[in-house]
């Protein structure tokens, strides 16, 4: 499931529960919307098993500003509320499905 985060309250709930993938992107960053159909095209894959979460760190600062990012794209992994993993600039599919597997 692909959601597109609209607050930081949802930001909050969302991370809190579950298996989430969080990508903190900006729609003028060039990486950020070459890693953008990689992660549509993952969520409707039923094999991959966390959410994906997309942040604009231009309208949702507060949340980047939570998880000190400084460079996008940025790939978090939450389970349960606890960060697990990041990552920081483009990956390609194969790359993404490795790090969420770890």
């Amino acid at each position: 499931m692909l959601i597109h985060c609209e607050s930081f309250e949802q930001f909050k709930e969302i991370t809190s529960k579950d298996f989430v993938l969080v990508d903190f992107f900006a729609t003028w960053c060039g990486p950020c919307r070459m890693i953008a159909p990689i992660l549509e095209e993952l969520s409707e894959d039923q094999a991959f098993k966390p959410n994906i979460l997309k942040v604009d760190v231009d309208e949702i600062s507060k949340a980047a500003m939570l998880y000190n990012i400084q460079s996008i794209p940025s790939l978090l992994l939450f389970k349960d509320g606890k960060l697990i993993n990041s990552s920081i600039g483009y990956m390609r599919k194969d790359q993404i499905i490795q790090f969420c597997n770890k």
